[in-house]
This record gives C-alpha cells, sequence and structure tokens, in this order.
C-alpha cells in the first residue's frame, strides 16, 4: 500500500516539494519539476527528462553535476504536460541546446515532441533521443518501439557526462542513442503497486509466482511462472538478456540491478552476486555496478537487471564523476548556486493531474 499521503490528489506535488527542500544544495524548484541549484558552464548543453512521479529517485533525483540538468515530473504515473517541460528547458538551457531524454511511452513522447517544436520556434536548438531498453515490450527488431525504463539511468548519466565534458549538443545526442542501443533491461514483479488513496494494486500477481516482463505502470508482460530461488530469478532474466544480445568475452558491460520499490536492498545484492558470475563466467569485465533503487513503481515487489555493453568511449562516461541528490560518483567540481528568474522558479511545484491516456 501507499498509506503515507495527505490528499491523495496532492500526492506527487507533496512529495516533490519535500523532495526539493531536502536536496536544496543540488536542485531549484520550477514550475513543472526540478533543475540544477548550481549554475553550469555557458554554452553547456542542457540535459532534460521527466515523466511521471511514483517512480523516484526517477526522475528528480537525478539533477545534478554530471547527470541531467532537470526534470520535469508529472502527477503519478502521468505524463509531464508540454508547459511542464517547456518551463523546466527554459529554466535548464544554458545556451549550448537541450537534450530531451524522456523514456518511451507514448504521452511522454507527445509532449516532449511539442515542447521541443515550441523551444525550436524560439530559436533553441533541440534534439529528442527516447530511451528504449525494456525487452518485454517488443521484439530484437524492435528496438526503437520499446518502452523505456531503469536502463534509462545509465543513458543518462552517460550523456550527462558528455555534456559536463563540454561535448556538443549532437554529439551528447550521439552518444544518448549510442548508449540506448547498447541497453537491454529485463524486469520481474511478485507484487503489484497501490497507487494513494486506492484500496486496492493495481494488478496481482499470484503468491509463488512471478511475472516477467511487466511494466513500471503495470502494462501486461509476457508470462508468470512459478517463483524459484533468487539465482533462478537472476538465471531467468540473465538467459533472456543473453538471448536478446550475446555478451562479449573480454567485453565490457555495466550492470544496474534496480529494485521497483519494496524489493530490500539485501536480496538485490544477493540476485547481483549471481549475475555477476554468470557475467564473469560468460568472460565480461563488469564496470561500476550500481544495485539499489533508480527506477521504482511506488511499493511494487520486483526487480530489474540492465546491462549495457561498454566501448571504451562508453564506458570512461560511465565512470565520470556525478553529484545528483540520489547518486554521487567520484569528485565533481564545486560551483556556484544559481539564480532564476522569479518567473521560472515559484514556491510551489506544479505537476499537473494525471489521466488515463497518459498513464
Amino acid at each position: 500500500m501507499t498509506p503515507l499521503a495527505n490528499v491523495s490528489a496532492d500526492y506527487a506535488l507533496d512529495a516533490l516539494a519535500g523532495f526539493a527542500a531536502a536536496n536544496a544544495d543540488r536542485v531549484l524548484p520550477v514550475r513543472g519539476g526540478v533543475v540544477r541549484a548550481t549554475a553550469s558552464p555557458p554554452a553547456q548543453v542542457a540535459i532534460v527528462t521527466g515523466g511521471g512521479s511514483g517512480h523516484f529517485p526517477a526522475f528528480a533525483g537525478w539533477v545534478g553535476t554530471g547527470f541531467a540538468h532537470g526534470a520535469a515530473c508529472g502527477n503519478v504515473f502521468a505524463s509531464p504536460s508540454t508547459a511542464q517541460i517547456l518551463s523546466v528547458a527554459r529554466a535548464a538551457d544554458n545556451g549550448g541546446g537541450v537534450l530531451f531524454a524522456p523514456i518511451n511511452y507514448a504521452g511522454d513522447i507527445l509532449n516532449f515532441g511539442a515542447a521541443a517544436e515550441r523551444l525550436r520556434g524560439d530559436d533553441v536548438d533541440v534534439r529528442l533521443v527516447p530511451i528504449t531498453d525494456d525487452i518485454a515490450s517488443g521484439g530484437a527488431g524492435e528496438h526503437e518501439t520499446r518502452r523505456g525504463i531503469a536502463g534509462s539511468f545509465v543513458v543518462l548519466k552517460v550523456a550527462g557526462a558528455a555534456a559536463e565534458r563540454g561535448d556538443t549538443l549532437a554529439e551528447v545526442a550521439r552518444i544518448a542513442s549510442d548508449a540506448n542501443a547498447a541497453t537491454r533491461t529485463l524486469g520481474v514483479a511478485f507484487s503489484g503497486c497501490t497507487l494513494p488513496g486506492a484500496q486496492s494494486p493495481l494488478f496481482d500477481v499470484p503468491r509463488g509466482r512471478v511475472a516477467i516482463g511487466l511494466g513500471i505502470h503495470g502494462e501486461p508482460g509476457l508470462s508468470e511462472v512459478p517463483l524459484g530461488t533468487a539465482d533462478d530469478v537472476a538465471d531467468l532474466v540473465v538467459d533472456r538478456l543473453f538471448a536478446e544480445r550475446s555478451p562479449i568475452p573480454g567485453g565490457a558491460v555495466a550492470v544496474v540491478v534496480n529494485g521497483l520499490g519494496s524489493t530490500k536492498y539485501d536480496e538485490l545484492f544477493i540476485v547481483f552476486s549471481r549475475v555477476r558470475v554468470r557475467l564473469e563466467s560468460e568472460g565480461m569485465r563488469l564496470v561500476a555496478p550500481a544495485v539499489g533503487e533508480y527506477v521504482t513503481s511506488l511499493d511494487m515487489a520486483g526487480l530489474s537487471v540492465s546491462l549495457t555493453y561498454l566501448d571504451d568511449e562508453l564506458e570512461s562516461l560511465w565512470r565520470a564523476p556525478a553529484d545528483a541528490a540520489a547518486f554521487t560518483r567520484g569528485v565533481t567540481q564545486a560551483r556556484p548556486a544559481r539564480g532564476l528568474a522569479a518567473s521560472t522558479a515559484p514556491a510551489a511545484v506544479d505537476v499537473g493531474s494525471a489521466s488515463e491516456a497518459s498513464r
């Protein structure tokens, strides 16, 4: 359940306001979401992502030096509006162009696309790179139509590092596309999630079963199978990821084991141990693995495993320092606080309203 709310309709608004207040050294609230609280170098490409609330730390938790510059935050499981995205993008823009990198859901792509057209009309250079890592949502030849899930964490981290080193917008967009093409994710769920104020979950998984490929909003998965041991679950996921893209002996791989909301960290570490054995048995070299919660689904019990096959450039960018509210790596350069006009930095954060069409 999701019992801790004041007014259910204000859940996303209240959560985002609290997040921004708790992380005032890293994020600044603006209409529709948050941007970096620190100043970025002039003409640095701005990375803007976003999506529905209920997936923390995605997406606001990824805003910070070496990662994203801004995140547009919709209501629970609802796409941010075009107006929200525009507000965040304008506040994040450093004069070097804007890369929109949302996960691939119809409402998000529609609204980010409309915002991109509006910005281009204002002579802002914008590129749109949807993230499409979920192998359960399309066949091997349908990579561009797939949903985006926890692999977005890797894609945005790499893109943010490219922007941080001073790459042009075209280069950052190319790197984000390369990282997306190199990333595959599969998730499994053991129970459903419950919307704030609801008395029952969006879906159920029978006790003792595991749902393979279920989406982070409860979208139908591929199948249900009996729930075995942690190693059984790890093998199931890795086998399907390898069937999608064969392991490369001697190759480097970024691994993300992601909890979906109610799965304990202890369990994630146990699963990672088996994933590591499987990858190393194929001769692969794990680079800076990440185990924790990166893209959740309220109180869903489950996990996902993401593999990003790294070339030298992607490996360097994946290892690069970052300092966001929900993720830090290495040491980033200290920067002064930024200032925004009052029109772009109100006290209240408008996250819009949910709708079945946008979920």
